[in-house]
C-alpha cells in the first residue's frame, strides 16, 4: 500500500515542491508567454513558419518564431537553454562595466553554478573557464558557455522542433501570405 509523501526522504519531497513551483512559474509568470499572449491574434503566415526551416537563426530571429521555439523548450522542460543564451545576450550588451559584476554573478548563480536552479548542461570545463571569467567580468565571460548552449539548440532542440506537432500544428494553422491572397 502507498505510504504517500511520507514515506519519500524530506529532499525529494522538498526536489519535487521546488520543481512544481518552477513549472508553475514558467506557465504563469514567463515574460515569454507574456510577450507571445500580446501576439493575440496575429498568427505567422505560412511563408514566416516555412523560412523557420531556413535556419536555427532566422527561427530566433523572427518574434513568434522566437515564442513557439521558447513555448516547444517550455513543454520539454528545457527553457533554461533559451532564457541562458538571451541572460548572455543581455548581459554582452550591458553599457555600465559597474554593472558587469552583478550580473554575471546573477547568470552564474542562476545557471551555471552549482545546484543552479535552472542548471544549464554544460561540461566542467567549460564551467570552470566561465567560473574564472567573472572573476574579472568583461562583456564576452560568457562566451564559452552561451556557445555551447547555441550549438545544442541547433543541433538538437531545433530539429526536434520542426519535427514536432506544435511546430506541424503551426505551418497548418499560419495564414496565408498577402501576396498569395492576391487575385492575379
Amino acid at each position: 500500500m502507498c505510504k504517500g509523501l511520507s514515506s519519500l526522504p524530506a529532499s525529494c519531497v522538498e526536489r519535487a515542491m521546488e520543481l512544481k513551483e518552477r513549472l508553475r512559474s514558467i506557465l504563469l509568470k514567463s515574460h515569454w508567454n507574456k510577450s507571445c499572449s500580446k501576439m493575440g491574434q496575429n498568427k505567422p503566415t505560412l511563408e514566416e513558419c516555412l523560412g523557420w526551416k531556413q535556419s536555427f537563426e532566422k527561427l530566433l530571429s523572427s518574434k513568434y518564431g522566437l515564442c513557439a521555439f521558447t513555448a516547444f523548450l517550455v513543454s520539454e522542460f528545457s527553457e533554461e537553454n533559451i532564457s541562458f543564451y538571451f541572460a548572455c545576450e543581455d548581459y554582452r550588451n550591458t553599457k555600465s562595466p559597474a554593472k558587469l559584476s552583478a550580473k554575471a554573478q546573477k547568470i552564474y548563480d542562476e545557471f551555471i553554478g552549482f545546484d543552479a536552479p535552472r542548471e544549464i548542461n554544460i561540461d566542467h570545463e567549460t564551467r570552470d573557464i566561465t567560473r574564472a571569467n567573472i572573476q574579472e567580468p568583461s562583456t564576452d565571460a560568457f562566451d564559452p558557455a552561451q556557445h555551447k548552449i547555441y550549438m545544442l539548440m541547433a543541433k538538437d532542440c531545433y530539429p526536434r522542433f520542426l519535427r514536432s506537432q506544435a511546430y506541424g500544428d503551426l505551418v497548418c494553422q499560419a495564414k496565408p501570405s498577402a501576396t498569395a491572397t492576391k487575385k492575379p
